[in-house]
């Protein structure tokens, strides 16, 4: 059986998101045959910019990707903060970037997840799923959402939850608030439940 390569691809200014990522990594990886991996979007702020911003370094075991590299992987996992209701800057860039792949078409039929923080719940944990598709229709990729197949979880209403039937998601309130429990299960099934349609789709 063909290696089905799934890759999760982020990006994160103050680390909620790379905690989502790991998470959806590790569930990607989870399924057999399957080789998944993290990469990051590149950084467009200045150092000194961060650092007025007061975002924390980035961590050093992930790679930064070049759109040129998604030609590579069978499926894929995208996951951002949200800026008013759409992706940042920093990742409307990497697909800007892509124009190549976009003009041959080289990435129809694979499929795609999406995953997001946002600071609350006006922030758009749903409204940033639906503005990124625009990005995988025009790519002619497969997306993938969750639907409501992580059953109990996405009826909670005892806790704050963040995510949606468009995928996973966490709440960051005034950045102070971490990806809960519940919030990295339904990140761990997400990298599962794309992981195992993009295996199917390869196989």
């Amino acid at each position: 059986m063909a290696i089905t390569k799934v890759y999760v691809v982020y990006y994160s200014l103050y680390g909620h998101v790379d905690t989502m990522a790991r998470e959806v990594h590790r569930g990607a990886a989870a399924v057999e045959g399957v080789e998944a991996t993290l990469w990051r979007v590149p950084e467009m702020f200045s150092d000194v910019i961060l650092e007025k911003l007061k975002a924390p370094a980035k961590p050093n075991d992930v790679e930064d990707i070049r759109p040129e590299q998604l030609l590579e992987a069978d499926g894929f996992i995208f996951g951002f903060p949200s800026r008013f209701g759409m992706m940042p800057s920093q990742f409307k860039a990497f697909f800007d970037a892509s124009s190549e792949l976009w003009a041959s078409q080289a990435l129809a039929g694979k499929p795609a997840g999406i995953f997001w923080s946002t600071g609350f719940h006006g922030g758009g944990q749903e409204l940033s799923a639906l503005t990124a598709v625009t990005q995988l229709a025009h790519h002619g990729m497969l997306f993938v959402p969750l639907g409501y197949t992580f059953g109990r979880g996405m009826f909670e209403m005892e806790e704050v939850k963040g995510g949606s039937a468009y995928g996973a998601g966490t709440f960051a309130g005034d950045g102070s608030r971490q990806p809960t429990e519940l919030e990295l299960q339904q990140a761990f099934y997400q990298g599962k439940y794309v992981a195992e349609i993009a295996k199917k789709l390869k196989n």
